[in-house]
């Protein structure tokens, strides 16, 4: 019964919520990403909603991370730039697809990230790919390739498909350089600062290349969509995640989060009206079964071997003990 509870004193359950809540939240992201692109472009968007999160959650924080600032600011500062770099390129082309291909499309395009971070992880870090890489790698191209067939029309990725198959890469690469600058540095100041150089880039291209948006005219829900995007689809499901991911089991963590391309395909069904075609639905499924290949049946493989060692030691240990006492 006590198992079922973990620190704070809160249930089990309530973390494994919490990861679904911010999965959801990400979901409705995508669509109210998709809702807003046309009133406000890419550029602008990333740009008001990473230099807002960042702002908000520089001065929430602000007594936390200023110690760990001191300590190392060249370090923190380089590093948190590099990823913000990478988070504003893989931000940038979500948000640049969804100029031209559906919110449904999107959510699962861009999640297929944690299968493509194995085999970059082969290319930086040298680590090989699992068997479960492999398959879910198959399954997932399989996947995409449902996605891609247009009936009568044949095969086609639009240009926004594309674009958005190029977030997932540059979202890779966040992952991967997020995992190798963590030890030694202050990963809520690095979100901070990654978050603002991620917003000033929104800023410098979009003066350079969009149109500035008419802020003094923009329309209440265009307003209402910034404000969501900044404060709950970056800072709130930000800190759900972290508050979660310390006491859930990596394998459940990563297939509560996975849903987001769920969530994100039932809220473009439900609010923007998208209708699925039995290859695209086809094609989620294996997206979704690919995930789940990728992130999950590895860390239960991997338990179970711990536990299967676990108990062999164990059995072991009461054997020597049965022969020492038999020999006494």
């Amino acid at each position: 019964m006590f198992s079922h509870f973990k620190h704070n004193g809160l249930p089990l359950w309530a973390f494994k919520a919490a990861l679904l809540l911010a999965a959801a939240i990400w979901g409705m992201g995508t669509v109210v990403i998709k809702s807003t692109v046309d009133e406000f472009p890419p550029s602008w968007l990333v740009g008001v909603r990473f230099l807002g999160a960042g702002i908000i959650l520089g001065i929430a924080t602000a007594p936390r991370i200023a110690a760990r600032w001191r300590e190392n600011p060249r370090g923190h500062l380089r590093d948190g730039a590099v990823l913000g770099v990478m988070l504003f390129l893989s931000y940038w082309a979500n948000s640049t697809g969804l100029t031209d291909t559906t919110a449904s499309n999107s959510s699962f395009l861009t999640t297929l990230y944690v299968v493509i971070i194995p085999f970059l992880g082969w290319a930086i870090i040298r680590k090989k790919p699992t068997r479960f890489n492999l398959a879910a790698a198959f399954v997932c191209v399989a996947g995409v390739a449902c996605v891609a067939y247009g009936g009568a029309e044949g095969f086609s990725l639009r240009f926004g498909d594309l674009i958005t198959l190029l977030s997932a890469l540059f979202l890779s690469f966040h992952v991967l350089y997020t995992a190798k600058y963590a030890p030694g540095r202050s990963m809520t100041l690095l979100t901070v600062i990654q978050f603002v150089v991620a917003g000033v880039l929104g800023f410098i291209v979009g003066g350079l290349t969009e149109p500035v948006p008419d802020f003094a005219h923009l329309s209440p829900e265009t307003w209402v969509s910034l404000i969501y995007l900044t404060v709950f689809a970056s800072c709130v499901a930000l800190g759900l995640q972290n508050a979660a991911v310390a006491r859930v089991d990596p394998a459940q963590a990563a297939l509560f989060l996975a849903t987001e391309s769920v969530f994100g395909v039932t809220f473009s069904i439900l609010l923007l009206g998208e209708a699925l075609t039995v290859s695209s639905f086809a094609g989620f499924a294996l997206i979704f079964a690919g995930i789940v290949i990728s992130e999950y049946l590895p860390l239960r493989a991997e338990k179970k071997e711990q536990e299967q060692a676990a108990l062999a030691a164990e059995t072991e240990a009461a054997d020597m003990e049965e022969a020492d006492a038999f020999m006494r």
